[in-house]
């Protein structure tokens, strides 16, 4: 290991399953739900030396299917020894990806679930039906609260390659018992015909193909800029440690820039901390449809293995990620995140009219980290970039398959659009909750909020154009509990009181927000019991290295309440402190035909922006690009 932030490898994975195991705390119903990295304290972190050793410990999270029971389990890598086990009751922690795949052959083999396919569909065959694994949620029952569940949707391909979100099996759900693994009953609402028409993506089954654009070659003969030593990476000024676990996927560790020979710390841990899809639909098939991703599946267990040319292009640099099922075995995830570099375009230009002749420009250069997740019909694509400027910024991409249900002949649905005959997509929103540790020139920050307001009419302003920037300092947690507002163009700005700029002010960043919504569903919904991240777009609270997860540890069949709402209610002092900023950030999805039979990219994010951490432009070093003689049009 080359620094104590690097994720887990596999050797260090199986390790912690050889400890538990030894320690008595598997048994042949255990289930192994995550293995990760127990983080060292960030005061050690900040002042390591490359080169120092370290201890490492890791957490892992167990299921005992026979008992119904979720345990916390801790280990010293380093002493080769167990630290710590505890039974957490009354939780339902992340689905396995082994449960999944488990699951949807219980449904297949059940002959409660055959003679209701056939009534439905005419069908006896189960091998062309398609089982999507959703989550059960809770909604206030006592199976709910007391067993673990798995509510799936079903699907009927027409061949084994179809697409089968084509034909939903509308009015027929399966509810099925994840620790018997069997379904426990089928639920019928009605019943629908089949969708009539296929909608066909894959390039084989394209009947309407276009004329390929001209290759489109990106070469870097010289290789790339940045330098990679482990999952520490260096480049231009950046530094930073890539991480990856099951439950959030990738994250981004200890982020710091070199100004003019400092090395300044910026954000010390960014990641997704939750995220969930709750849909618009009151049909008694569409009604129970939320996922929260992140805590129900596991974003890291759902990560792509990326490929040169087609999710990356450029000099690339791959990182795995190091896993095990559900039975400790080991389990890799071959290229799980990407690594590149992109130009963007115009970093900074300027022509002086008096010299034509000599025109400033600096070309833009970005680092992309990325890691894209499959849930079922959906794709998330998780992209960092860095800049040039000292902006880092996060983008999350959109795409996939809607998930769709089926009408009667000439039916349409207020909740929802009519995409194909007999075929529509309800609406749904997407939210997600991101945690920024934030360490400005280290951990002593405050977070104002940012509201720009006009001056009144007066002598002062005596043409009422007039307006400024006010700033409110969050003292408190409560406080910090904000909305955007596009009357003020409200933002926030993270200040270190300790550290002045060249003018004297606080060094500073900027938290710009991109696009937002706000949710939908009443408050009373179940599915915003368990997130209640989404009641706020910015929460502030003081770093606690247990507040890792927006909704809570276990949002899986929770009641509700845990996560932001618990911490946040204690009103903790922030002013000063070591601070958290956690941003909700949704996209409201009116479905359209365009988005269909596969999604093009919705894209939506944020950006941190240094504003008053530089002494001047921290991109006035860039050097200009080397001019190009050829011509870049063979027509010119």
């Amino acid at each position: 290991m080359k620094h104590p932030l690097e994720p887990l490898s596999q050797a260090e994975v199986q390790l912690v399953v050889t400890l538990l195991k030894s320690a008595g705390k598997v048994t042949p119903t255990t289930r192994f739900v995550s293995v990760s990295l127990k983080e060292p304290e960030k005061h050690f972190v900040h002042g390591f030396k490359p080169g120092a050793s370290f201890s490492r410990e890791a957490s892992a999270v167990l299921f005992d299917n026979a008992k119904n029971a979720c345990y916390e389990a801790s280990v010293s890598l380093t002493h080769q020894r167990m630290l710590g086990h505890r039974h957490v009751p009354g939780v339902q922690p992340t689905m396995t990806a082994d449960e999944q795949v488990e699951c949807e052959q219980a449904v297949l083999a059940s002959a409660e679930f055959k003679a209701a396919l056939k009534r439905h569909c005419g069908v006896e065959d189960t091998n062309l039906v398609m089982v999507d694994i959703w989550s059960a949620g809770n909604y206030g029952s006592d199976e709910d609260r007391t067993r673990r569940l798995a509510r799936p949707l079903c699907f009927l391909r027409s061949d084994a390659t179809d697409n089968g979100y084509a034909r939903p099996i509308e009015g027929l759900r399966p509810v099925v018992d994840l620790n018997e693994m069997k379904v426990i009953r089928v639920e019928e609402y009605g019943h629908w015909p089949l969708p009539p028409n296929a909608g066909q993506y894959g390039w084989d089954r394209v009947t309407r193909k276009r004329e390929a654009p001209k290759l489109l070659n990106i070469q870097q003969p010289d290789g790339p800029s940045f330098e990679v030593d482990g999952y520490t990476v260096r480049w231009q000024q950046w530094e930073f440690v890539i991480g990856f676990n099951g439950r959030e996927g990738l994250t981004l560790n200890h982020l710091t820039y070199d100004d003019a020979g400092e090395k300044r710390s910026i954000l010390y841990r960014g990641s997704l901390s939750e995220m969930v899809v709750p849909y618009g639909d009151p049909a008694p098939q569409q009604v129970r449809k939320n996922a929260f991703d992140a805590g129900e599946y596991g974003l890291g267990y759902c990560a792509n293995s990326l490929e040169l040319g087609c999710d990356c292009l450029g000099w690339i640099q791959y990182f795995d990620g190091e896993l095990c099922t559900s039975r400790g075995e080991p389990l890799t995830i071959k290229n799980a995140v990407c690594m590149h570099e992109e130009d963007f375009g115009i970093l900074w230009k300027h022509t002086d009219r008096r010299m034509p002749d000599r025109p400033e420009v600096r070309r833009s250069r970005r680092l992309v980290i990325s890691s894209i997740a499959t849930v079922e019909n959906y794709e998330y694509g998780f992209f960092w970039y860095l800049y040039q400027d000292g902006n880092i910024q996060f983008e999350i991409k959109l795409t996939g398959i809607l998930s769709m249900g089926a009408l009667r002949p000439g039916e349409k649905s207020p909740y929802g659009t009519l995409i194909a005959p007999q075929l529509y997509a309800p609406n749904h929103q997407h939210f997600f909750n991101m945690r920024l540790d934030v360490d400005l020139d280290g951990m002593t920050n405050s977070v104002y909020q940012l509201d720009f307001v006009p001056d009144p009419p007066g002598p002062s302003n005596p043409e009422e154009n007039a307006f400024r920037s006010k700033a409110t300092l969050l003292a408190s947690e409560r406080q910090a509990c904000a909305s955007l507002n596009l009357e003020t163009a409200r933002t926030w700005k993270i200040l270190n009181p300790d550290r002045l700029n060249a003018v004297g002010d606080p060094v500073g960043y900027r938290f710009l927000p991109g696009d937002n919504c706000v949710p939908f569903a009443s408050k009373k919904a179940w599915w915003r019991k368990r997130a209640g991240f989404v009641d706020h777009h910015v929460w502030v609270t003081p770093f606690a290295e247990a507040e890792r997860h927006a909704a809570g540890d276990y949002p899986n069949q929770s009641s509700g309440g845990e996560g932001l709402p618990t911490w946040t209610a204690a009103d903790r002092p922030i002013a000063g402190k070591d601070v958290v900023l956690w941003y909700t950030f949704g996209h409201t999805h009116l479905p359209r035909p365009e988005d269909y039979p596969v999604m093009p990219t919705a894209y939506l994010g944020f950006l941190l922006k240094p504003s008053g951490f530089f002494t001047e432009n921290p991109a006035n070093d860039v050097p200009p690009s080397a001019k190009v003689v050829k011509k870049a049009c063979c027509n010119g």
